[in-house]
């Protein structure tokens, strides 16, 4: 494995760069320097890492040239711009903007599912993270996959303002004051109100109706999991803070035990099984905030299909959707 002596986070001061810096705080790549990059209007920011202090650098100024590893958290277009040029110096990228997800000859990767799919050959180069929803439910459905062969998947998401960025958890707070004050909530990020409400609708709408989430739950799950599995998706933005949760039925090939799914789940790396019975059988957003496994629980046979199985997925988007799977992926080369 390569050693990555020299780390840069590049969109440091947002909501998953911040994520990227708790998760280096003490508990991976602890002998490698970390270097915190973010535009103009943050430089010279001081931000606390492992006991000292880190000065932001500008990213139109930043030499990525002294760097092995390099985490891009800012947006498509900044990764567009700046991702290829830090491969040009010798660095290997993961980038967690949709930039690169459709791109063929960019590895899509999710560690637990097709962590195989990365080689040596791969450094330097861009490796691109999926999206958030999509990695908790492959996450979640590969061990039921490789043992039932899984024909479709049904999904809806619940997905939390955290995905939308700071500005989004920001209006929440404030129509959330704005409501209860008897107030009209005002909407700048969302196109309606989104506090005490849910809106069924995350991203632009596509030709066919379907908008850019659900679209992507379809194309990364293709290249993720399997190209032969059908994917149907409603992705819902609620007013939660953090934390994705999904509804998944599947249909399989093989008819499922109940049991035997179970068992599998149990076992299975980065899933977090809740086997108990009635309202201990599932996680919730709240309760998964700041963790790092998929929950997994409220797993139903089917009332009328032996081939059917209903189950409900819960993960912390901004850790495990973005800045540890991003870990994870440089783990598999770089120690």
């Amino acid at each position: 494995m390569k050693k990555a002596t020299n780390i840069a986070i590049v969109g440091a001061t947002g909501l998953v760069g911040k994520t990227f810096i708790e998760l280096l705080e003490s508990d991976h790549f602890l002998d490698s320097n970390i270097h915190l990059v973010a535009s103009k209007k943050s430089k010279g920011q001081i931000i606390s890492l492992r006991n000292s202090n880190h000065v932001v650098s500008a990213l139109e100024d930043f030499d990525f040239s002294k760097m092995d590893l390099v985490f891009f958290s800012a947006g498509s277009e900044v990764a567009k711009e700046y991702a290829p040029k830090a491969v040009n110096k010798g660095c290997f990228v993961v980038d967690n903007s949709s930039c690169f997800r459709k791109d063929k000859t960019i590895p899509l990767i999710v560690p637990e599912v097709n962590g195989e799919a990365l080689t040596d050959d791969a450094v330097p180069g861009i490796v691109a993270n999926p999206n958030c929803q999509t990695i908790q439910m492959v996450v979640a459905l590969k061990p039921l996959h490789d043992l039932f062969i899984i024909n479709r998947i049904d999904v809806t998401t619940f997905q939390a303002v955290s995905g939308s960025g700071k500005l989004a958890q920001d209006e929440l707070q404030t129509q959330v004051r704005q409501q209860l004050k008897g107030e009209k909530p005002s909407s700048h990020i969302f196109n309606k109100q989104i506090a005490f409400n849910v809106l069924p609708h995350c991203g632009e709408f596509e030709k066919n109706s379907y908008t850019q989430e659900e679209m992507k739950m379809v194309w990364e799950t293709h290249r993720i999991l399997d190209a032969n599995i059908e994917v149907s998706a409603t992705c819902v933005r609620v007013p939660v803070v953090n934390g994705h949760s999904e509804s998944v039925h599947i249909e399989t090939h093989e008819p499922i035990t109940i049991d035997i799914a179970k068992r599998c789940l149990s076992e299975a790396k980065g899933v977090k099984l809740l086997n108990e019975e009635g309202p201990e059988s599932y996680a919730t957003a709240v309760e998964v905030d700041g963790t790092d496994s998929v929950y997994v629980g409220r797993l139903r046979e089917d009332l009328w299909n032996k081939n059917r199985l209903n189950l409900w997925v819960v993960a912390d988007n901004l850790r495990k959707g973005a800045a540890l799977n991003s870990i994870q992926i440089a783990e598999i080369l770089f120690t």
